[in-house]
């Protein structure tokens, strides 16, 4: 039998590469965030409704439903499906480029540029884009490090964190739960840009969200490929 060549966990290369894959990782997942902010608060404050917060949606329709408005019903069934639609694609787009983010995130660029080109008459096939490229953006890192990552939701980012700062005050010093905060505040802060183009340039505005998706995947040619199929979970 050959001998493995396996390196052990304690091994001083293999714990460098992955604190280095680490901090790519969540540096790219501050950027995606960002990103998803930045689109969410465009579609929302030129529309009135959310392209990555499936969780105002779902209270909307929710509210619709006990008012009766069937037309709104309907088009917030629409927004959730399509988003999910989104999600599956992204993973098909994913495993078919390789678990490379660039031709995901160039996929995301293209739907973001047909939401920006859409008519201030009709937007909802504007909004139906943007939901698709929102879908897709989480299947373009799920994990770093087997931390769990959501980029275009914050709500079990914080939570995470909340439960684990809960366990820090009990003396637990478990590892990563701070982390959760990286996806937060790169929502945030993407949310306050995309506020403020969008008072500038309206929908349009959507252009700017494309053109970092499309920068952001020529960034990512240099992330190790192998490190982008972790990222991607598989």
């Amino acid at each position: 039998m050959l001998p493995s060549t396996a390196r052990p966990a304690n091994d001083p290369a293999l714990q460098h590469a992955q604190k280095w894959r680490g901090r790519i990782g969540l540096a790219l997942v501050a950027c995606l965030s960002v990103l998803a902010g930045m689109t969410d608060a465009i579609g929302f404050m030129a529309t009135g409704d959310f392209v990555s917060f499936m969780s105002g949606n779902t209270t909307r329709l929710a509210v619709a439903i006990s008012d009766g408005d069937l037309g709104l019903i309907l088009r917030l069934s629409l927004l959730v499906a399509t988003f999910v639609a989104g999600n599956a694609l992204g993973v098909m787009v994913s495993r078919l480029g390789g678990h490379r983010a660039l031709p995901l995130l160039l996929c995301i660029a293209a739907l973001l540029c047909i939401a920006a080109s859409g008519s201030t008459d009709s937007q909802l096939p504007a909004i139906l884009a943007a939901i698709i490229a929102m879908g897709m953006l989480n299947a373009a890192v799920e994990e770093v490090n087997g931390l769990p990552i959501g980029l275009t939701y914050v709500t079990g980012a914080l939570s995470r964190f909340g439960r684990g700062f809960g366990r820090w005050l009990l003396g637990e010093r478990r590892n990563g739960w701070r982390v959760q905060l990286v996806p937060w505040a790169g929502m945030f802060a993407g949310a306050v840009l995309g506020a403020l183009l969008e008072q500038r340039l309206g929908l349009q505005a959507l252009y700017v969200s494309a053109v970092i998706s499309a920068l952001l995947g020529l960034v990512s040619l240099r992330i190790p490929r192998r490190w982008q199929r972790q990222y991607s979970g598989r």
